[in-house]
């Protein structure tokens, strides 16, 4: 399928060219990584000296769509998403595997939306968790002990999942540390809300130390991804560590109360899926149709969650305001 690549529309390179560099792929093919192959880069060069400078400039900013502009894409941006694609392209027709760029899989653009699947996913999470949330607010007394934690940890959920679509919409630095560092706040505040509810309502100066913590470790991790190295590795690390903690505390709650709340499988199912969907990105394979890739299905396998998460949610806020009505001792 080496011809069935997609294309840029914004530049060109000549025929010619073309063939200069399939004839230059014959000893760079080896490689596993697409972007650092000399036929890419000497592409992406030629391509930015021929289009990306004087009248051919002018001429490209002039046709541009008006979306593209505002999301920042440049002339040498369509410069190395079309050198992407030829360079997918003699990787196929010498029978390679499809290689990464940049650290990702090559995906065809629709739009401004560099990862469309991703982005969209990650848009309908944002909506699933808007929509519960709004459930919650009308089902749910402001008086629950639990209200104001459930409404922040979801103004955070629903910040994060902004974020990781407009990362995947358009990929820059500023986006890409907004993703990380968003989806650690959101871990980090699961936390925070597992220790309120467990530990908060009876000892509201535990969860306050707790939380003084929580904030201390989230500064400390981004100001080292920020101003010392931006790490995946530790990036990854951190957030499995962190994310394994929430896991095991929020099912010690469940077992505990297994016998007591009749709706505690719901918090119980919610984490074991939200751990175990996690578990698709080990599945890394080059995007279907050039679209769908593990990262994406893993994004649209969660956006059913929200909906048992958030009912779980009222289901225990509305017992939390009934036992405190009755001075019943909270478990």
């Amino acid at each position: 399928m080496a011809s069935a690549f997609p294309r840029c529309t914004s530049v060109r390179l000549p025929v010619s060219v073309a063939v200069i560099l399939l004839l230059m792929s014959v000893t760079a093919v080896q490689s596993s990584q697409g972007d650092k192959e000399p036929v890419y880069r000497d592409c992406v060069k030629l391509c930015f000296r021929m289009n990306c400078t004087g009248a051919r400039l002018r001429g490209f900013e002039s046709s541009q769509p008006q979306y593209m502009t505002l999301t920042g894409w440049t002339c040498r941006d369509d410069c190395k998403y079309q050198c992407m694609w030829t360079t997918v392209g003699l990787y196929q027709a010498e029978g390679y595997r499809v290689p990464q760029f940049h650290g990702k899989w090559p995906f065809v653009r629709v739009l401004c939306f560099e990862e469309p699947a991703s982005a969209l996913a990650s848009l309908l999470n944002g909506m699933a968790c808007l929509l519960m949330l709004l459930r919650y607010r009308s089902m749910v007394p402001r008086q629950s002990p639990m209200y104001h934690t459930i409404n922040a940890f979801s103004l955070v959920s629903l910040n994060a999942w902004f974020w990781s679509t407009v990362f995947h919409t358009r990929d820059t630095y500023l986006t890409e540390k907004m993703d990380y560092f968003c989806a650690t706040a959101v871990i980090l505040y699961s936390i925070y809300l597992c220790c309120v509810r467990t530990l908060g309502l009876r000892r509201p100066g535990v969860s306050s130390m707790v939380g003084v913590l929580l904030i201390l470790a989230f500064t400390s991790h981004v100001s080292y991804l920020t101003f010392v190295s931006f790490d995946y590795g530790y990036n990854m690390a951190a957030n499995a560590t962190i994310g394994m903690v929430n896991l095991l505390w929020w099912l010690c709650w469940c077992w505990q109360n297994r016998r007591t709340l009749p709706y505690w499988w719901k918090c119980g199912l919610v984490v074991l899926l939200l751990h175990g969907l996690a578990l698709l990105e080990l599945l890394d394979f080059p995007p279907l149709f050039w679209v769908l890739d593990a990262h994406a299905v893993w994004h649209l396998s969660t956006i059913p969650v929200h909906f048992l998460f958030y009912s779980f949610l009222i289901d225990d806020s509305l017992y939390l305001l009934n036992t405190e009505k009755l001075g019943v001792k909270v478990e």
